[in-house]
C-alpha cells in the first residue's frame, strides 16, 4: 500500500507517486525529485494550477515551517520542462 500525502495547493489526497516533494533551502524552494533532501518537505500536484494556489494561500511556509518570502522559480521551471517533455514524447 502506497503512502498518501496531501497537496499544499488544492489540499486534496492523492498517492505519493503522483505528487512532487519541494523543500525550503535558504530563502528558495526546491523540487525534490527523489524525496531524499533532508528538512521538512511539502507535497504538491506537479501542475501550475496547484503551484498558484498555493502560493496564494501562502502554504509554503507554513507546511515548510519558514518565515518570509519563498522564491517558487525552481519549481516553475521544472513544471515547464516536465511540460516540454510531455509535448516532445507526445509528438513521437
Amino acid at each position: 500500500m502506497e503512502a498518501v500525502r496531501t497537496c499544499v495547493g488544492c489540499r486534496s489526497r492523492a498517492q505519493r507517486s503522483s505528487l512532487l516533494r519541494v523543500v525550503a533551502q535558504e530563502s528558495q524552494i526546491v523540487v525534490d525529485p527523489s524525496a531524499t533532501l533532508p528538512g521538512r518537505g511539502a507535497w504538491l500536484h506537479p501542475t501550475f494550477e496547484c503551484l498558484d494556489k498555493a502560493q496564494n494561500r501562502r502554504a509554503f511556509g507554513r507546511a515548510l515551517r519558514v518565515e518570509g518570502t519563498l522564491d517558487t522559480a525552481a519549481i516553475r521551471s521544472h513544471l515547464t520542462r516536465e511540460q516540454a517533455e510531455e509535448a516532445v514524447t507526445s509528438h513521437e
